[in-house]
């Protein structure tokens, strides 16, 4: 068994990945000043970003839940690996060959990192399978919707052949138990023992967000099979189908660059949206469109404003009617502007391309409407318009979807919408869509992601930028530390060590102050994240705060520069407290004694001392 990574190589593994890479497969972010960037935080739910990504310090910090951390603790949390697995994870992403502490070679793997492994596996096998002359029907299956082998190999589709066991034969043989290959949801278990759970199938792996296979979607092509059309994996440790999008892996770039998204109902459809060019689309597995796609989808986007765009196709059938009900019941969880897209002729998108061609796939989505008319139709479209008790019926159920509109330009938009599409006095409108946000506002409390004030494990208030005073000396402190934490290692080193010397005013400064100046070296990567660390609480939240903060400059030299006039303003507010020192001690003494004779001294290299410093400023 071997030992430890050895600390040279976690430390360098680090230094050689760029956190905003890592963090960036699941968070879309900005640009967010000096050094800084910014997205929607993977750790709590929230409408507008407070979540700092600092690259060259590789750390994290969110203003509003208060999670902090670096690349590695990044991995853990959102990953649920050991650390020993994400900075093995790390290396081989990089290349980099690690050594441990016995020189023996890399531990055995278990738990979710045994997972990840069977099901690359499984869909290595599945893909090789579609090549064998039992797959004839999976190919002709796939070449009559449209795709061919280069399109089977983009999406890594396979077959599962019809036989008991021949992926749990494979996976044997490549060292996977069969506790294991249960666990990933691969295999099922029966009277005579395990046998694979997909069989008889065409196959599509299903990919997280960093394009690491979860789990599986099965399409039935024989006849005489008796079991589901479609058939997923099972709930696993990191197979959530709540949480999981199809085609995700493939399209969050450009979702994140366009800021839209396309959702789709199949896995063919996500296939013929992207090889038409529609390169943003996904699907669920399995599952109704929720809340938590939501969530993954508006950190993926970038959701932070209405310039964006989600599209929903759905069939005109009543089961694609209720869907979109669905649908609209969670999206205005976006900030972004919904729509519906219904192809011509009820047709999906994968018959669409198939029949029309690529061009009618792209035009589908210049025919959209929005999603709040869609629903409007469907909640006005089962009453008769032309009676009086049919209107009064029509708009009391269409009125509370437009009370939910948030944009406060829109809902007036729409009350007039709404009353030509029922013949009704606008002003009559009006107010029943008024006495439906009343009645939506007494049912629902308020409720906020965006809380402040977290506290500590021990139920201490954590000190945050936003609660120190607002005086001189505190901005002094709070600013020289902000610049010492972010470009420490650009620093003059005699300067930043003679700026903290002296004890700050305000106690959480201080705090944060004993643990920078403690740092063992400002040049080794990483040494700003472990300062951060090393604060004691109720004080750690806020030495994340000015690490990961907006320091004012405009490019990354006047920022060093900035930081350098903070602690030479320091170190001269530290001459001028001991010169008042002196100054006052020079009374209480006479004037030719000995005493006055070395305090006047003093005072005089104090003063030289101090222009001295003014000098190498200027």
């Amino acid at each position: 068994m071997a030992g430890r990574i050895r600390q040279a190589d976690v430390d360098e593994v680090k230094a050689r990945t760029n956190i905003a890479d890592i963090i960036g497969e699941r968070v879309a972010l900005k640009s967010a000043g000096v050094g800084s960037m910014k997205g929607l935080c993977p750790f709590h739910d929230e409408r507008s970003p407070s979540f700092n990504v600092r690259p060259q310090a590789g750390f994290y910090h969110c203003f509003g839940c208060g999670e902090s951390g670096d690349v590695y603790s990044f991995l853990r949390a959102m990953d649920h690996v050991t650390f020993t697995e994400a900075v093995e994870r790390l290396a081989g992403r990089i290349g980099y060959t690690l050594h441990y502490e016995d020189g023996g070679a890399a531990p055995e793997h278990t738990g979710r990192a045994r997972l990840y492994a069977a099901n690359s596996a499984a869909a290595a096998f599945f893909r090789a399978q579609l090549m064998a002359p039992e797959a004839d029907i999976a190919r002709r299956f796939l070449g009559q919707r449209g795709f061919d082998a280069g399109a089977a190999a983009h999406f890594g589709v396979g077959y599962a052949p019809k036989g008991w066991s021949g992926m749990h034969s494979a996976l044997r043989a490549q060292g996977f138990t069969d506790e294991e290959l249960s666990s990933a949801g691969l295999v099922s278990q029966g009277q005579r023992g395990v046998y694979d759970r997909f069989r008889g199938r065409v196959v599509w792996p299903i990919r997280d967000v960093t394009g690491q296979v979860i789990g599986f979607g099965a399409r039935r092509l024989y006849d005489d099979d008796n079991g589901p059309k479609y058939l997923n994996t099972p709930e696993t440790t990191i197979y959530k189908k709540a949480q999981v999008l199809y085609g995700l892996d493939l399209a969050k770039r450009d979702i994140s660059r366009e800021h839209r998204v396309v959702v789709v109902e199949g896995y063919t459809d996500v296939m013929a949206c992207h090889l038409a060019g529609v390169t943003t689309a996904i699907a669920t597995c399995g599952t109704a469109f929720g809340s938590d796609h939501i969530t993954v989808l508006r950190r993926v986007m970038g959701d932070d404003s209405t310039a964006g765009e989600v599209v929903f196709t759905f069939d005109p059938d009543a089961a694609g009617q209720k869907a979109a009900l669905r649908a609209f019941a969670d999206a205005k969880r976006f900030n972004a502007q919904t729509y519906v897209a219904t192809g011509p002729d009820g047709l999906d998108p994968c018959d669409l391309r198939l029949n029309r061609g690529d061009g009618a796939v792209r035009a589908l989505l210049e025919t959209k409407a929005p999603m709040v008319e869609f629903v409007l139709d469907q909640r006005i479209g089962g009453y008769d318009l032309r009676s009086v008790e049919g209107r009064v019926g029509a708009l009391r159920t269409a009125a509370p979807v437009v009370a939910e509109l948030r944009d406060p330009l829109l809902q007036p938009e729409y009350v007039r919408v709404l009353a030509r599409r029922l013949g009704m006095d606008t002003e009559d409108v009006r107010r029943e869509v008024e006495r439906a946000g009343r009645g939506g506002a007494q049912r629902s409390a308020p409720t906020g992601s965006d809380a402040t004030g977290p506290a500590t494990e021990d139920g201490a208030l954590r000190v945050t930028l936003a609660t120190l005073p607002r005086t001189p000396d505190v901005g002094l402190e709070r600013d020289a530390l902000m610049g010492v934490l972010q470009f420490g290692h650009r620093m003059d080193a005699t300067l930043v060590a003679r700026a903290l010397e002296l004890p700050f005013r305000h106690p959480a400064l201080d705090a944060v102050r004993t643990a920078v100046r403690d740092a063992p070296d400002m040049q080794r990567p990483g040494w700003s994240v472990d300062a951060v660390a090393a604060v004691r609480e109720p004080y750690r939240s806020l030495a994340a705060e000015l690490l990961a903060g907006d320091f004012p400059a405009l490019s990354d030299d006047a920022a060093v520069a900035s930081a350098g006039d903070l602690a030479r303003r320091l170190i001269l507010r530290g001459f001028d407290r001991e010169k008042a020192e002196l100054l006052g001690a020079i009374q209480r003494v006479p004037a030719d004694s000995e005493e006055g004779r070395r305090i006047r001294l003093h005072l005089r290299e104090l003063d030289a001392r101090r222009q001295e410093l003014v000098d190498e400023a200027s």
